[in-house]
């Protein structure tokens, strides 16, 4: 090798060619990787360090990915997979609480861990931790919720101004007319906007849209006086009866208007 100089390599069919000895810096670049040296011999990229819990939890994905543990079924217990992969408890809790946090199974205290539904309201909810925080840490995060809320919104009710069927307006009345009765219960009607909008966004039949809507309601909090419920129950019975119209710009007019009342 010349001395001060590194390694010069390049890619050819999957492996990389080195022309002087000094393996190291390609390896940190291109861990796992077969490595050819000038004389053309095959030199064998050394296996990376992990910890035990990193490769139970891989095996554990494994069982949840290809079915063979189904949603709702419960999981081994540590004891046994303890036993089954020969790691001690720290190992399979460690790999337990991550696959929790990835929302894949859920523990309870006392229970064997279940594997949890594979879906998108389940995914998005894993973010709702670190999306409180970063609400609570940034008033320009809320705006910017909110202005997100706006645009989601604006698109989610055209969107029903077409797909919208005779039952999606008759459960969006029905909301309408629980909020007449729930004027006077600020709580009350807080929950019912909020199925409200949910509702909008389910008319789309995308899992994806609706598990967003039901994201952004829960990181927003609503504070409206007597009055302004009043003129906001005003502006969704005329959104219902745009959708009805299947005026998606009449809808969407609205929707704008009752979002500046939710927003003064």
């Amino acid at each position: 090798m010349r001395g001060g100089e590194r390694p010069a390599f390049h890619r050819a069919r999957g492996a990389v060619e080195i022309r002087y000895l000094d393996f190291e810096p390609a390896l940190l670049q291109f861990p796992g990787m077969a490595l050819r040296n000038a004389d053309g011999g095959l030199v064998e990229a050394p296996i990376a360090k992990r910890k035990l819990s990193d490769h139970v939890l891989d095996r554990l994905k494994a069982m949840i990915t290809s079915g063979e543990y189904a949603p709702g079924e419960a999981l081994p217990s540590e004891r046994g997979l303890m036993v089954r992969y020969g790691v001690g408890r720290p190992a399979i809790r460690e790999a337990m609480q991550t696959l929790a946090t990835q929302g894949l199974i859920a523990i309870k205290h006392g229970e064997r861990a279940r594997v949890r539904p594979l879906s998108a309201k389940a995914a998005v909810g894993q973010l709702d931790l670190v999306a409180q925080l970063m609400l609570s840490a940034s008033p320009n995060m809320v705006e910017n919720l909110k202005e997100a809320r706006r645009f989601f919104e604006r698109g989610m009710v055209r969107e029903a101004a077409v797909k919208a069927e005779a039952a999606d307006l008759e459960q969006l009345e029905q909301l309408v007319s629980q909020q007449r009765q729930a004027l006077d219960d600020a709580g009350a009607f807080i929950a019912l906007d909020r199925r409200f909008h949910g509702k909008l966004a389910a008319i789309s039949r995308n899992a994806i849209f609706d598990a967003v809507a039901e994201a952004m309601l829960g990181w927003l909090h609503l504070e409206l006086d007597a009055a302004a419920r009043g003129k906001l129950v005003a502006e969704y019975g005329q959104i219902v009866d745009r959708l009805r119209a299947r005026d998606a710009d009449g809808a969407e007019a609205a929707l704008l208007r009752a979002l500046d009342l939710a927003e003064a």
